[in-house]
């Protein structure tokens, strides 16, 4: 049997993502944004519930497309306002639509958001080694730094905190226990 973070032993949906998303580098402007999107949604809630709601978020927001959802009015709004499938949050609902723009900003800015985002840990994912969840971090010196820079440029639900989860999410820090299969499995990926 396989060893994991004591996080993911939900349900089969949150060990999926831990075994197959969480902490793999990530480098795909679509898919960044998508978790962008999530971790937004996801402050104040459980990693699971956003889980359990991810496809019906895919289907409201045009599958996290970012230049369609930068183009949402106000009636699109209101139809995700009264949407049960997602969280129905009207402050994270319309960051979504502000996030979108300045994602497409940041892109005409540096040429993808990829190329933006990674500058915060040097384009090198960070590999931690914690022996528990007690010793993982809410938040780091490069989150702050990242939050202030996206705040800065018009971005919302960016706190600290938030974009840790990010940077766990997508792979710029490899915050599997050490006792953790992934946490070796994304090592040897790396050396590849």
């Amino acid at each position: 049997m396989k060893t994991r973070c004591n996080w993911s032993k939900d349900n089969d949906l949150m060990i999926a993502y831990h075994d197959d998303e969480w902490g793999v580098p990530l480098h795909d402007d679509a898919k960044l944004f998508e978790y962008l999107v999530l971790d937004a949604f996801q402050a104040g809630l459980s990693w699971n519930t956003i889980l359990n709601k991810r496809e019906n978020f895919r289907n409201a927001l045009d599958n996290f497309n970012y230049k369609k959802i930068a183009q949402y009015d106000e009636k699109k709004i209101e139809s995700l306002l009264r949407d049960a499938g997602i969280i129905r949050n009207n402050m994270k609902v319309n960051a979504t639509v502000t996030n979108a723009k300045a994602f497409i900003a940041v892109q005409e800015e540096f040429g993808s958001f990829d190329k933006y985002i990674w500058q915060f840990v040097n384009n090198e994912t960070i590999v931690n080694n914690w022996t528990s969840l007690k010793e993982v971090p809410a938040k780091t010196d490069m989150s702050d730094a990242m939050s202030k820079d996206l705040s800065k440029r018009g971005f919302k639900f960016v706190g600290s905190t938030i974009c840790y989860a990010f940077m766990q999410a997508a792979g710029m820090v490899n915050d599997h226990l050490i006792t953790c299969f992934r946490h070796r499995e994304l090592i040897k990926s790396k050396t590849k």
